[in-house]
């Protein structure tokens, strides 16, 4: 799996506005479903890109087919497809680059192709992969961890258990 600084990753999800996602579902029980559904309510503006639901919505957000038909900005492209979809999906990217003013091409989790990467990089975009900013920013902002989530942090409190009525209680 590729490394990435904390700073890197923060940098990249405080300076994105607008995500282009390619590869967006429909379908509440797919990952792309949930991602989008999350990132909407931490205030990003999401653009689905699906070609076999182009015209239709989800979560209220229209659905374009290509990326050619997405309305700039778009900060950030965001690959819900195989890495073997990759580096197409990255070269019509780089066709779009300028008008849509992109800067980071991110490749969900299981997504690595270092062709596509290779691609964007030699065009001056920041390239994340195998990662999901939907994660990355719980981590980041600290929400995971309040969800139960190890944070990588020692204390001396036992863990918790459910107590009576279903409430947490310390030990």
């Amino acid at each position: 799996m590729p490394t990435y600084a904390d700073d890197f990753i923060k940098s990249i999800l405080r300076s994105t506005k607008v995500i282009a996602m390619v590869g967006a579902s429909g379908n509440e029980m797919r990952p792309s479903y949930f991602a989008m559904k999350y990132l909407l309510a931490k205030g990003f503006l999401i653009h689905p890109v699906n070609p076999g639901m182009a015209g239709k919505e989800i979560l209220g957000r229209t659905v374009y087919a290509s990326l050619k038909e997405v309305p700039a900005p778009v900060d950030m492209v965001d690959i819900f497809r195989g890495a073997d979809a990759a580096p197409g999906i990255v070269r019509e990217a780089l066709v779009e680059k300028d008008r849509l003013g992109l800067k980071t091409i991110w490749m969900q989790l299981g997504v690595v192709s270092e062709e596509a990467a290779e691609l964007a990089r030699a065009a001056g975009l920041q390239v994340v992969m195998d990662r999901c900013p939907k994660i990355e920013y719980g981590r980041m902002s600290g929400e995971i961890g309040w969800l139960g989530v190890s944070r990588g942090v020692i204390d001396n409190r036992k863990p918790l258990l459910f107590g009576k009525g279903g409430t947490l209680k310390h030990r």
